[in-house]
């Protein structure tokens, strides 16, 4: 009876610490996410991942303002 009881410690300690890891997953997911928005509207301060995209934004978005200095040699 006592491997029995042992068992079922073990199982319940296992899912415990599986739960733990996946919920760290999630979060390390999100922030790297976060971290690869690295480029910042101006005008509306939304945020894009990649100049490209940054300059095609910007030109849909925003066509009367004028074009941040940073974007002048981006191709698009």
């Amino acid at each position: 009876m006592a491997r029995g009881h042992q068992k079922i410690q073990s199982q319940q300690k296992n899912a415990k610490k599986q739960a733990e890891q996946k919920k760290k997953q999630g979060h390390d997911q999100k922030t790297a996410a976060k971290a690869a928005l690295v480029y910042t509207c101006s005008v509306c301060m939304t945020q894009m991942p990649d100049p490209k995209t940054f300059k095609q934004h910007f030109e849909s978005k925003h066509p009367k303002s004028p074009l941040p200095p940073e974007l002048a040699d981006v191709q698009a």
